[in-house]
């Protein structure tokens, strides 16, 4: 049995839009140097046509692996058998914020991953595609105020804001002005009705909707909810969506999203494809794994609320009660990518253009098109439609973003399309899921989530905040959160005391001599490191 003083499981770490990638793989023994924060700036974007804005191509992917191998590591890796304080299972959003929050308090920790990479919801794939393609989340929220947006290394990694606005197709030709504001003004008026309903109760969003929202009504449902949230707005709480911090400003990463991530664990010894199957916490807190048992004084869980149901993880004794309701309340909904290459631009599309249809019906898509000014399309599904759409598989799921482009654009758009690939979140072992969703009346659950049970696990990641749920720094507050609260209980680290010393024998006095004339103090300049680090 290994002793160690706290425990953190993979729960819920990863945030909005999130999917799965086999790109960005970590090895057991790699490193990765912490990057040191800078905060972000927004600053005024240009909207560039992919055919003429300057492409992230091999030599800017190679330049900016090595400016972040550049890095000096920030821990050294830790051998699985060894007595330390804190072990971490989990290593994605908030898993790794968690392990820099130990490491930063002297506790010396292991970082353990049930999948085969790190990342959770939010890595990136450069190998499908050849360009950055984020296979979960991608969106990065309030960047000027996101925890993990201000920690962005400031070399090797780009971050922009994304364009304001979107496009709406209306069958063969886009919405007209007049067409564009009908819609905005409905979708306003949709979410003062959802936010006025959700002071009075807990209802679904379904209910407080306007009755007066006419032929657009489609398309709203799916944005506020499926594009939005992942679910169908009768499954979403009226007051987990109110809660919901502001979205209104997004950034996205030219390097991916899941790069900028991995980036923030440089230095910390990663133990992959080492799952938690168990958790007994009748004696402290003993954690099974394929590769042995660990002890500890606490666990910080941070699987999704999907796998901690699933029974993938034997929790002895049983979850609690209310923590187990509060678990089943905030399941995962479903949100899925289809990406598409689509060669010469055939779509006329801007980069990072938003594009919605406005459908008769629930079997709608969005699509990000041209990401960072690449030939990557983004079709995305979500809610009902889009989980039993990747049901049947990932050929069904091209097919049907193929024939959804030529609806709207022409039979001709297929033959631009080279290759492709599509996720299917809900049939990942270690995720089952995109991110969480309060159902109606159950926007409480999430501060359950914050307590401790049995003062031994404390559950971490987007499920467990109740602003910045379905976000990466969602993901990333709670992992801090989680680790200052286990700290606190553990206490301070205490020194050892210093071995005594063998009396010295006594020393002849030494002759006077004249001491080295010093250099003198100069307090005008400050050490680089307390200096703004040229940009």
């Amino acid at each position: 049995m290994l002793l160690v003083d706290v425990l953190a499981v993979n729960l819920t770490d990863r945030g909005c839009n999130l999917v799965h990638t086999a790109g960005l793989v970590v090895g057991r023994s790699s490193t990765i140097a912490f990057a040191r924060g800078t905060p972000f700036g927004q600053s005024a974007a240009s909207r560039n046509h992919p055919e003429t804005m300057a492409r992230l191509n091999r030599r800017s992917f190679l330049a900016a692996a090595a400016a972040l191998a550049a890095r000096p590591a920030f821990g050294a890796a830790t051998p699985l058998a060894a007595s330390v304080d804190v072990v971490i299972v989990g290593a994605g959003a908030a898993g790794i914020a968690a392990a820099r929050r130990v490491a930063g308090a002297g506790r010396k920790f292991v970082l353990l991953e049930a999948s085969n990479q790190i990342g959770g919801r939010c890595i990136t794939d450069t190998s499908t595609f050849g360009v950055p393609y984020d296979r979960g989340a991608h969106w990065i929220h309030t960047p000027d105020l996101n925890p993990v947006t201000k920690l962005t290394p400031r070399r090797g990694i780009e971050v922009y804001p994304a364009p304001a606005g979107q496009k709406v197709r209306i069958g063969r030709r886009y919405a007209r002005e007049g067409e564009l504001e009908d819609f905005l003004s409905l979708q306003v008026r949709a979410n003062r009705a959802i936010a006025e309903a959700a002071r009075k109760g807990d209802v679904s969003c379904a209910q407080a909707l306007p009755n007066d929202l006419g032929d657009w009504r489609p398309l709203v449902e799916f944005v506020l909810g499926p594009f939005g949230y992942g679910k169908d707005l009768v499954q979403v709480s009226a007051a987990d969506f109110a809660k919901s911090a502001e979205r209104t400003a997004d950034a996205f990463c030219r390097q991916g999203f899941g790069t900028l991530l991995a980036s923030l664990a440089d230095g910390i010894a990663v133990h992959l494809s080492t799952p938690a199957t168990a958790i007994d916490t009748r004696h402290n807190v003993a954690v099974e794994t394929p590769k042995g048992t660990i002890t500890a004084r606490a666990a910080i869980v941070t699987v999704s609320t999907n796998v901690a149901t699933s029974g993938a993880i034997k929790f002895t004794p049983e979850l609690t009660s209310s923590h187990l309701d509060a678990l089943g309340k905030l399941a995962l909904g479903s949100y899925d990518h289809i990406a598409l290459e689509i060669d010469g631009n055939p779509l006329g599309l801007e980069s990072d253009d938003l594009l919605f249809e406005k459908s008769s019906d629930s079997h709608t898509a969005a699509m990000l098109a041209n990401v960072s000014g690449t030939p990557l399309c983004l079709v995305e599904v979500a809610g009902t439609f889009g989980r039993d759409l990747a049901a049947q598989g990932e050929a069904t799921m091209v097919d049907f973003a193929a024939n959804w482009l030529a609806g709207l654009y022409g039979a001709d758009v297929k033959k631009a399309i080279k290759r492709s690939q599509a996720t299917r979140w809900n049939d990942e072992p270690w995720t089952l899921g995109a991110f969480s969703v309060a159902a109606p009346g159950a926007q409480s659950a999430r501060r359950v989530l914050t307590a401790p049970m049995r003062d031994a696990i404390w559950f971490a990641g987007e499920a467990a905040h109740e602003t910045l749920w379905g976000t990466v720094g969602g993901a990333w507050e709670s992992g801090e959160r989680a680790a200052d609260a286990v700290l606190r209980r553990l206490g301070p680290v205490r020194e050892a005391p210093a071995a005594p010393q063998a009396e010295a024998a006594p020393k002849r006095k030494a002759k006077p001599s004249r001491a080295a004339p010093q250099a003198p103090v100069r307090y005008g300049a400050t050490p680089r490191i307390m200096r703004g680090e040229p940009r």
